[in-house]
């Protein structure tokens, strides 16, 4: 196979490498609170940058703010890395997610999370869910005044459908896309897609699939791993930055270890046969 290209430029003109870090985990279990290492937590940020990681998406609801505090702490200046986040969920306690689309919220919090960041413009901010119950329209708004008041560059969405993208994009440059998508799970074909054809970032969320694997996908997985002397995860990793050049991995760990494992994935380039026995393992009618 050709390879596949290292680098994604977001909105067509913020370039980063496309091998990002989710920073979700760095924070307590249920992605509440500070988390149990906080030095490890730390160590693992700054870590990032030094592997040539130079995309970070996180958002304000991990912790809730916790994610985004570890980040001013272990990296700003932010000279070498791009900072991405989100908005949109409220918490009230561990594995509780709350949405609230309210036009002054989401506002409020962009501005909030720009000030927890300590950036003069947050570089790519995305609305974390489209809220059923407020017009949507409002919502997009909302983003359309965040970038027309120079508090984010780049706008993004998360888990929507290929209406509500076009839906958002007649009211602001819609410049990535996050939903779970991995080879396993490919519920978000068509988002895809979508993202491929007119030059939208995609970030699959949950790029590892853990626990969701068919059995012959996990054989196909294991099988493949061995014979590039490599882990499942990256693998399955290394087959997302095949599957399509927008695609942005953003595996996430609170561990320097895990880092450096899922960062060897950029290595990994699969063979033909491989991507497409991947492929087809990933395709089974239980599994979009």
């Amino acid at each position: 196979m050709a390879k596949h290209p290292s680098t994604f430029r977001i909105g067509g003109d913020l370039e980063i490498h496309r091998l990002g870090f989710g920073a979700m985990r760095i924070t307590g279990k249920g992605i509440w609170g500070p988390p149990a290492d906080r030095a490890g937590a730390l160590a693992t940020l700054r870590r990032v940058p030094e592997l040539g990681i130079d995309f970070i998406d996180t958002a304000n609801s991990y912790g809730p703010h916790v994610s985004e505090e570890l980040i001013r702490e272990a990296l700003y200046p932010y000279t070498d890395v791009v900072i991405a986040t989100k908005g949109g969920l409220e918490r009230s306690g561990p594995d509780v997610w709350t949405q609230n689309g309210n036009p002054s919220h989401l506002v409020s919090e962009a501005h909030a999370s720009r000030e927890r960041l300590g950036v003069d413009q947050i570089s790519l901010w995305q609305l974390h869910r489209i809220d059923a119950r407020v017009p949507r329209d409002e919502q997009f708004d909302a983003v359309r005044l965040l970038l027309d008041d120079g508090v984010i560059e780049h706008a993004g969405l998360s888990e929507v459908t290929v209406e509500q993208i076009e839906a958002a994009a007649k009211v602001f440059p819609v410049a990535t896309v996050q939903n779970r998508y991995n080879f396993a799970d490919r519920g978000s074909e068509d988002v895809l897609a979508y993202c491929e054809a007119h030059g939208i970032g995609f970030i699959p969320w949950y790029p590892l699939a853990a626990g969701e694997l068919t059995r012959e996908g996990t054989a196909a997985l294991d099988e493949i791993a061995r014979a590039h002397r490599a882990t499942p995860s990256q693998v399955a990793v290394a087959w997302l930055l095949q599957r399509s050049p927008v695609i942005i991995p953003i595996p996430g760990t609170s561990k320097v270890a895990h880092l450096e494992e899922n960062v060897k994935a950029r290595d990994i380039e699969l063979t033909a046969e491989e991507f497409d026995r991947l492929d087809r393992a990933g395709r089974k009618p239980d599994h979009g």
